[in-house]
């Protein structure tokens, strides 16, 4: 039986729900109640295995040269690390990497955008809904 991901568009999150056979019912939000959720398409193709990704992550060569202090470093680090867990990155967060290859401020880059942003963030309980 397939699970989909839906996002509710009301209390920005995304939630896991599993899919017995054909659904004329609506999903309802388990947070907030909204009935207006939409369905979220979820990257799943990958060509190595996560074990290789991870290590590959993992290998402190990729650390060797970071300058913590350097903007431009952490987008480099932030694009390849993108790569590896075969994750494209959203509209929001390749403005923040954009923005950090321009050399702009990592901790004023976050503050003006309000931390976390308005985007959809994942259910934390990790529960499957039905």
């Amino acid at each position: 039986m397939p699970i989909y991901e839906y996002g509710c568009p009301k209390c920005r999150k995304i939630f896991s729900f599993l899919v017995r056979g054909p659904r004329k019912k609506k999903f309802r939000c388990p947070r907030c109640g909204s009935a207006g959720l939409k369905r979220i398409y979820s990257s799943f193709a990958l060509t190595r295995s996560e074990e290789s990704r991870l290590e590959n992550l993992a290998d402190p060569a990729n650390f060797s040269g970071l300058d913590e202090n350097d903007p431009r470093a952490l987008a480099r680090l932030m694009r390849k690390m993108a790569r590896e867990t075969g994750e494209e990155l959203d509209a929001e967060m390749r403005e923040v990497v954009e923005r950090l290859e321009s050399g702009e401020d990592p901790e004023k880059l976050e503050e003006m955008m309000g931390g976390a942003g308005p985007g959809y963030t994942r259910d934390p309980s990790g529960t499957l809904y039905e």
